[in-house]
């Protein structure tokens, strides 16, 4: 029995020690094996396992007691007693020992899954962090080239603009002028009308003198 939780106490100690240190690849099989035994039937058997060394502590720390109290009433241990209750506290202390380390290790398994399954989420994390990174300056750079864009094209628009006021001005100066062309044919027209009327007269007072001078003939 003593061999055998010197065994187990030896076992448990590399396992600490492999959950403390970490050696190659070893942490990472020591918590896989520690996964796959917390699963199916392992954690009962392994409950049951603590409860027969539990009961197994208490039974050698009642024969401690029983072996003083014997002592304490004879004022002296026989050395067959010295020898049972030297061999009982040994195991009592092993199986103390074993049952603490074997807490310990629950609770390293325990802690470094989480400390795994924070890491990994910090790692998906940085991840998405640095794609949102990439993704804002993506879009800064395209805010930028729309900025530019937009400042071109007022640009152009202002240019248009000013295009268009000067289109508008030679517009309105060329209906000025033609307004005034048009005036002044309708004012010509105007004179040639007033000249062909004269010219008709003319015609007609010279007609009658011819009239009259060829009257004065005969």
């Amino acid at each position: 029995m003593i061999q055998l939780l010197f065994l187990v106490l030896f076992a448990e100690g590399a396992l600490a020690f492999l959950l403390l240190v970490k050696i190659g690849p070893l942490r990472e099989l020591v918590i896989k094996s520690l996964d796959q035994l917390k699963t199916g039937k392992g954690p009962a058997t392994v409950k049951t396992i603590a409860g027969t060394m539990s009961v197994i502590l208490l039974s050698s720390l009642m024969s401690i007691i029983k072996i003083q109290n014997k002592g304490a009433k004879l004022g002296t241990m026989s050395p067959m007693d010295q020898v049972l209750w030297r061999t009982h506290l040994l195991e009592a202390s092993l199986i103390g020992f074993t049952l603490f380390l074997g807490f310990i290790i629950d609770r390293m398994h325990h802690y470094l899954t989480k400390l795994i399954r924070l890491r990994s989420s910090v790692g998906s994390s940085k991840e998405e962090v640095e794609q949102l990174q990439k993704e804002k300056m993506q879009l800064k750079e395209k805010e930028e080239k729309a900025s530019k864009e937009m400042k071109r094209l007022q640009e152009e628009l202002s240019t248009v603009s000013e295009n268009l006021k000067k289109l508008k001005l030679e517009s309105e100066e060329k209906d000025k002028k033609i307004e005034t062309a048009e005036a002044h044919v309708v004012a010509l027209q105007k004179q040639s009308a007033d000249l062909l009327l004269e010219y008709d007269r003319l015609l007609e007072d010279n007609q009658n003198l011819q009239n009259q001078a060829m009257g004065y003939k005969g």
